[in-house]
């Protein structure tokens, strides 16, 4: 009996698994549940906070190393720039460097007084800085890898001059010094110590640097390079690292 029931039953059939002239394929998935889907979005929502909040200390990093040589990048800021003065003269420095390739518009390397290392130099010197403690030190190396051009010329001066050093502290704009300090240490090597200071950006706030094109836009742009600069950037000598101009070249 049971058996004729369950005969009289007809059986469902399969659903066709593909369509439209088998174009189409019907597959079983997984998909997140509401409670994923939750758990998901406050995953993102922590993270994203933890990077707007991290990654501006991250890049604007400030640790000083014990050196009696200050090096100051020349394409720096004004305001940078008398932040590299009080530096100096807060912890009696006895030689300030500047360093920097052409300046942006002259359209390559035409002599060390069209070189950002010349025009950090005078603006130091205007601001205070001794010109016997001047030095800068100009570098050729235009577009890529100016950072580690200038740092290249800057040790290649400090070897013609037989100048044997424990460390330096270089002076930068904010969320550009730990993309520099790693250049200059690839560039001068483990013997010397390389300290940064990161002069806090004057058009918008480190705590709020989201809220404002410039901010968003060094941020996003400075952490990229960053990335590269770690990770993909193995250097190579610059065929013109620069010639160092002598102190008396730092004109008025």
């Amino acid at each position: 009996m049971p058996d004729s029931v369950s005969a009289s039953v007809p059986l469902a059939q399969p659903t066709p698994r593909r369509a439209i002239w088998g174009l189409v394929d019907r597959r079983e998935r997984w998909s997140l549940s509401w409670r994923g889907r939750l758990i998901v979005i406050s995953v993102l929502l922590l993270v994203s906070v933890l990077v707007l909040k991290g990654v501006y200390p991250f890049l604007a990093i400030t640790q000083r190393v014990n050196a009696n040589t200050l090096v100051v990048e020349g394409w720096i800021n004004e305001y940078a720039i008398r932040a590299a003065v009080k530096e100096f003269q807060d912890n009696r420095y006895q030689r300030v460097f500047t360093t920097g390739g052409p300046v942006e518009g002259t359209g390559g390397y035409t002599n060390d007084f069209m070189t950002s290392a010349s025009v950090g130099a005078d603006l130091l010197k205007k601001a205070g800085v001794p010109e016997q403690s001047l030095q800068m030190v100009p570098s050729r190396v235009m577009d890529r890898d100016r950072t580690y051009g200038s740092a290249v010329a800057l040790r290649n001066w400090f070897r013609r001059h037989n100048m044997v050093l424990s460390g330096i502290n270089v002076v930068t704009e904010d969320v550009h010094a730990r993309r520099t300090r790693l250049l200059f240490q690839k560039a001068l090597g483990k013997k010397v110590q390389v300290g940064i200071i990161a002069v806090a950006n004057a058009d918008y706030p480190a705590n709020k640097w989201w809220q404002y094109s410039q901010g968003l836009k060094n941020v996003v742009s400075e952490f990229a390079a960053y990335l590269y600069a770690r990770f993909l950037f193995f250097p190579s000598e610059p065929t013109h690292p620069g010639q160092a101009a002598p102190l008396s070249s730092v004109h008025d």
